[in-house]
């Protein structure tokens, strides 16, 4: 991935340091059109992270060590500071926990005070 992100700040040095490359199923991409991010993620990135810019670029890259390299279009997320990209990494791309219904919630004991 590291390779991927060079590469992408090599070919669009305006896109500046903080560069995230988002994979094909991530969360965050909208399910009708890969190519836009869903519209809770918008919305994250709007309170969470303003400035956040979305672009698709194309690189080379070999699919393989000593592998011909080929054109491939990537999608990128481009943000402001180190702090935005690690903010939305942390909401984004961990595995979502599940919600537990409402009464397993009310079942747990309280925790002993002593």
């Amino acid at each position: 991935m590291i390779d991927i992100v060079q590469a992408v700040q090599q070919r669009n040095p305006a896109l500046g340091s903080y560069v995230l490359v988002l994979r094909g199923d991530a969360r965050a991409r909208d399910a009708g059109d890969p190519t836009r991010l869903s519209a809770e993620a918008e919305s994250w990135l709007a309170a969470h992270a303003p400035g956040a810019r979305l672009s698709e670029e194309k690189v080379l890259l070999a699919p393989y060590p000593g592998a011909m390299p080929a054109e491939r279009a990537v999608t990128v997320l481009a943000f402001a500071s180190a702090q935005h990209l690690a903010a939305f990494a942390t909401a984004w791309t961990a595995e979502p926990e599940p919600e537990e219904p409402e009464e397993a919630q009310a079942e747990k004991p309280e925790p002993d005070a002593t």
